[in-house]
Protein backbone atom coordinates (compact mmCIF):
# COMPACT_ATOMS: atom_id res chain seq x y z
CA UNK A 1 0.00 0.00 0.00
CA UNK A 2 2.42 2.51 0.65
CA UNK A 3 4.82 2.11 -2.62
CA UNK A 4 1.22 2.43 -4.40
CA UNK A 5 0.15 5.92 -2.23
CA UNK A 6 4.61 6.72 -3.51
CA UNK A 7 3.92 5.65 -6.64
CA UNK A 8 0.43 7.78 -6.68
CA UNK A 9 2.11 10.57 -5.29
CA UNK A 10 5.23 10.90 -7.54
CA UNK A 11 3.14 10.65 -10.26
CA UNK A 12 1.07 13.65 -9.51
CA UNK A 13 4.56 15.72 -8.66
CA UNK A 14 5.78 14.52 -11.64
CA UNK A 15 2.48 15.89 -13.85
CA UNK A 16 2.44 19.12 -11.69
CA UNK A 17 6.26 19.86 -12.29
CA UNK A 18 5.51 19.15 -16.35
CA UNK A 19 2.59 21.27 -16.57
CA UNK A 20 4.80 24.51 -15.36
CA UNK A 21 5.54 26.44 -18.68
CA UNK A 22 8.18 28.93 -19.73
CA UNK A 23 7.43 32.06 -20.98
CA UNK A 24 8.80 32.87 -24.81
CA UNK A 25 10.88 35.69 -25.11
CA UNK A 26 9.23 37.68 -27.31
CA UNK A 27 6.16 37.47 -24.93
CA UNK A 28 8.69 38.54 -22.07
CA UNK A 29 9.96 41.12 -24.05
CA UNK A 30 6.52 42.50 -24.72
CA UNK A 31 5.73 42.74 -20.99
CA UNK A 32 8.47 44.34 -20.24
CA UNK A 33 8.49 47.03 -22.77
CA UNK A 34 4.91 48.03 -21.82
CA UNK A 35 5.45 48.18 -18.14
CA UNK A 36 8.34 50.57 -18.68
CA UNK A 37 6.17 52.44 -21.21
CA UNK A 38 3.24 52.33 -18.90
CA UNK A 39 5.78 54.02 -16.18
CA UNK A 40 6.96 56.77 -18.75
CA UNK A 41 3.29 57.90 -19.75
CA UNK A 42 2.28 57.76 -16.34
CA UNK A 43 -0.55 54.96 -16.72
CA UNK A 44 -0.49 53.61 -13.35
CA UNK A 45 -3.04 50.27 -13.69
CA UNK A 46 -1.61 49.76 -16.86
CA UNK A 47 1.78 49.53 -14.98
CA UNK A 48 0.78 47.82 -12.39
CA UNK A 49 -1.68 45.20 -14.02
CA UNK A 50 1.85 44.32 -15.36
CA UNK A 51 3.12 43.34 -12.17
CA UNK A 52 2.39 39.70 -10.36
CA UNK A 53 -0.11 40.49 -6.86
CA UNK A 54 2.56 39.33 -4.99
CA UNK A 55 5.69 41.59 -6.75
CA UNK A 56 8.66 43.12 -5.07
CA UNK A 57 10.35 45.82 -6.63
CA UNK A 58 13.73 46.56 -5.41
CA UNK A 59 15.17 49.81 -5.92
CA UNK A 60 18.36 51.38 -6.08
CA UNK A 61 18.23 52.65 -2.47
CA UNK A 62 19.27 50.18 0.06
CA UNK A 63 16.01 50.85 1.65
CA UNK A 64 13.89 50.44 -1.22
CA UNK A 65 12.26 46.56 -1.02
CA UNK A 66 8.96 47.28 -1.93
CA UNK A 67 6.24 44.90 -1.49
CA UNK A 68 3.73 45.30 -4.58
CA UNK A 69 1.05 47.86 -1.96
CA UNK A 70 4.04 49.45 -0.74
CA UNK A 71 5.56 50.21 -3.91
CA UNK A 72 1.75 51.21 -5.42
CA UNK A 73 1.84 53.85 -2.58
CA UNK A 74 5.45 55.13 -3.44
CA UNK A 75 5.04 55.32 -6.65
CA UNK A 76 1.22 56.75 -7.00
CA UNK A 77 2.40 60.31 -6.59
CA UNK A 78 4.81 60.50 -9.14
CA UNK A 79 1.95 58.83 -11.59
CA UNK A 80 -0.41 61.16 -10.82
CA UNK A 81 2.14 64.07 -11.35
CA UNK A 82 2.17 62.90 -15.42
CA UNK A 83 5.60 61.07 -15.26
CA UNK A 84 6.72 58.56 -13.31
CA UNK A 85 10.23 57.61 -14.88
CA UNK A 86 11.42 56.46 -18.16
CA UNK A 87 13.99 53.41 -18.49
CA UNK A 88 14.50 52.56 -21.89
CA UNK A 89 16.00 49.29 -22.81
CA UNK A 90 19.48 49.22 -24.63
CA UNK A 91 20.22 45.42 -24.07
CA UNK A 92 18.21 42.85 -22.96
CA UNK A 93 18.86 38.70 -22.02
CA UNK A 94 16.26 36.21 -21.11
CA UNK A 95 16.61 33.13 -19.52
CA UNK A 96 14.24 30.14 -19.14
CA UNK A 97 15.57 27.27 -17.38
CA UNK A 98 13.31 24.66 -15.76
CA UNK A 99 10.09 26.90 -16.22
CA UNK A 100 11.54 29.72 -14.42
CA UNK A 101 11.86 32.66 -16.96
CA UNK A 102 13.98 35.67 -15.43
CA UNK A 103 16.01 38.41 -16.95
CA UNK A 104 18.31 41.09 -16.83
CA UNK A 105 18.94 44.40 -19.19
CA UNK A 106 20.93 47.46 -19.25
CA UNK A 107 18.52 50.80 -19.45
CA UNK A 108 18.91 54.38 -20.09
CA UNK A 109 17.43 56.43 -17.70
CA UNK A 110 17.39 59.73 -16.22
CA UNK A 111 20.13 58.01 -13.36
CA UNK A 112 22.03 57.29 -16.58
CA UNK A 113 23.01 53.48 -17.02
CA UNK A 114 21.20 51.47 -14.81
CA UNK A 115 20.80 47.45 -15.05
CA UNK A 116 18.00 45.72 -14.39
CA UNK A 117 16.88 42.32 -13.67
CA UNK A 118 13.67 40.27 -12.57
CA UNK A 119 11.66 37.16 -13.06
CA UNK A 120 8.61 36.75 -15.24
CA UNK A 121 5.81 34.27 -14.31
CA UNK A 122 2.33 33.24 -15.42
CA UNK A 123 -0.77 34.76 -13.45
CA UNK A 124 -4.59 34.14 -14.65
CA UNK A 125 -2.98 33.16 -18.30
CA UNK A 126 -1.04 36.20 -18.71
CA UNK A 127 2.83 36.99 -17.74
CA UNK A 128 3.51 39.29 -15.66
CA UNK A 129 6.44 40.67 -13.45
CA UNK A 130 6.91 38.97 -10.00
CA UNK A 131 10.27 40.43 -8.97
CA UNK A 132 12.40 42.94 -10.84
CA UNK A 133 15.73 44.89 -8.73
CA UNK A 134 16.91 48.02 -9.85
CA UNK A 135 20.65 49.58 -9.92
CA UNK A 136 22.55 51.93 -11.04
CA UNK A 137 25.25 50.81 -13.11
CA UNK A 138 28.88 52.03 -11.72
CA UNK A 139 31.82 52.04 -13.49
CA UNK A 140 34.76 49.98 -11.61
CA UNK A 141 36.94 53.22 -12.05
CA UNK A 142 34.53 55.28 -9.98
CA UNK A 143 33.68 52.45 -7.46
CA UNK A 144 36.17 53.77 -4.98
CA UNK A 145 34.79 57.27 -5.29
CA UNK A 146 31.27 56.69 -4.53
CA UNK A 147 32.28 54.39 -1.34
CA UNK A 148 34.03 56.90 0.15
CA UNK A 149 30.74 59.19 -1.42
CA UNK A 150 28.40 56.94 0.58
CA UNK A 151 30.62 55.22 3.50
CA UNK A 152 29.06 57.92 6.70
CA UNK A 153 24.89 56.72 5.13
CA UNK A 154 25.85 52.68 4.62
CA UNK A 155 27.73 52.63 8.50
CA UNK A 156 24.81 54.34 9.76
CA UNK A 157 22.14 51.89 7.92
CA UNK A 158 24.66 49.19 8.65
CA UNK A 159 24.08 49.88 12.59
CA UNK A 160 20.57 50.18 11.96
CA UNK A 161 19.75 46.61 10.23
CA UNK A 162 22.34 45.02 13.02
CA UNK A 163 20.20 46.59 15.45
CA UNK A 164 16.90 44.72 14.64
Amino acid sequence: MRSFLFVAFLALFITGCSSYQTIPEPQVNQVIDQWHKAAANAQFETYFDLMSNDAVFIGTDATENWQLEEFKAFAKPFFDKGKAWSFTSLERNVYSVNGVTYFDELLDTQMGICRGSGVIKEQNGKPVIAHYVLSIAVPNDNVASLTEMKRNWDASYIKELKSR
